[in-house]
């Protein structure tokens, strides 16, 4: 049953309620980002991880935030609101930041990252199907690119705060990791206060959204997306590779999350006029060429012999960020019915969880054994699999 129209959504304008969600991931994006743009630095440097086990941390923890989502997604469905669940997911991420900062072994580590990941997991869903609920259908990819480039500011400005207070506190990692607790517990008082979710359907009218009966009303055209989706995310494996490549460039140690301050800051820039273009023109034109640049960026960075090379590859990482995040999200709220929109998502991200785990652990497996060109030249050939698929069978159409 379709959701209400949002009273407070003025014609041709993005809801309030949206630009809240987008802050209030701007602020989550701070604190994770001050922890995960040191994280690679820290297990290898200073835990003596190798880059396989750095691969599977990652790939266990985004594998576990997105398998998650389709359990959460399906009970916002179920319950007909989306706010609880996201709320209880972000005080969970901020809550699980001190982990990082007492964690002795490698062991912690992957703990703090699973239990900050469930958090993301739980909010996921409920939070992206709460955009969908709010924004109107003529504006969604407007509105998912408007809370996706809020959201990737936090992922720029997260860094930037990591670089100044490593060089502050002599590289001082656990003290970085306790400052990220702070802009994590202000995210979950805005989200607490800030938002009021439109109504959802009468008890009367809820079921259980992953039934066979129900899951049937996601057509086919919600499965090609789905498989869209993972076919994308094994092409794009963890950004912590992105971190390691720097290094590698001769960067100095303190320096080296400005990469991911200049990935993030390129893809915030670029999110919004993407996804207000996909409103426009086709979806899958669109995630085509996204693809296209994400071959070019590969190249670059497995070819890249200077600090200025890597540079240039993460500035194309970011534009093909800008131009496919929020576009996925757009193309899952289009070919869903608005009362398994949680579900939606849900599923979709159980494939994506998958598939980057499969990613990552092959980037880490190439890396450790063949050098880190071969982890983006085997990222640019599925790249280039993944565009061929897309045009192939949507050669000139949304």
């Amino acid at each position: 049953m379709p959701l209400p129209p949002n009273p407070s959504a003025a014609p041709g304008r993005i809801p309030a309620a949206v630009w809240v969600l987008g802050f209030v991931s701007l602020l989550m994006d701070i604190s994770s980002e001050m922890v995960h743009s040191l994280l690679p630095l820290f297990l290898v440097g200073t835990l003596g991880a190798s880059a396989l086990v750095l691969g599977l941390i990652e790939g266990l923890a985004e594998a576990t935030a997105l398998v998650v989502k389709v359990f959460s997604g399906a009970l916002s469905d179920y319950l007909g609101r989306r706010k609880g669940l996201a709320l209880f997911g972000y005080a969970l991420g901020a809550l699980t930041k001190p982990l990082f900062a007492l964690a002795p072994t490698t062991g912690w580590v992957l703990t703090a990252r699973l239990l900050d990941r469930l958090g993301k997991g739980v909010r996921g869903a409920p939070r992206d199907a709460l955009v969908a609920d709010l924004a109107p259908p003529e504006l969604r990819g407007a509105a998912f690119g408007l809370r996706q480039s809020l959201d990737t500011v936090g992922a720029f400005l997260g860094p930037l705060l990591a670089v100044g207070l490593m060089l502050l506190w002599a590289n001082d990692f656990r003290a970085v990791f306790w400052v990220a607790v702070i802009p994590g517990l202000l995210a979950v008082g805005l989200l607490l206060f800030g938002i009021r979710e439109p109504a959802g359907p009468a008890a009367e009218q809820r079921s259980n959204p992953i039934r066979r009966e129900r899951l049937r009303q996601l057509g086919r055209g919600y499965w090609w997306v789905v498989a869209l989706g993972a076919v994308f995310t094994l092409a794009r494996f963890s950004e912590a590779f992105l971190v390691l490549r720097a290094e590698q460039s001769g960067i100095a140690l303190a320096l080296v999350p400005l990469v991911m301050v200049a990935m993030n800051l390129v893809y915030a820039a670029t999110a919004y006029p993407f996804g207000r273009l996909s409103d426009r023109m086709s979806h899958h034109q669109l995630l085509a060429a996204g693809l296209l640049v994400l071959v070019v960026a590969d190249l670059v960075l497995a070819t890249a012999g200077h600090w200025a090379g890597v540079l240039a590859g993460v500035t194309l990482w970011g534009v093909h960020m800008g131009m496919t995040q929020g576009l996925l999200a757009a193309m899952v709220a289009a070919e869903a019915p608005a009362a398994l929109r949680g579900t939606a998502f849900g599923f979709f991200n159980l494939v994506s969880g998958v598939a980057l785990l499969l990613a990552s652990a092959l980037a880490g497996l190439l890396w450790d054994g063949f050098g880190s060109a071969a982890t983006f030249y085997a990222g640019a050939a599925l790249s280039a699999v993944a565009a061929a698929l897309v045009l192939r069978r949507h050669p000139a159409r949304a």
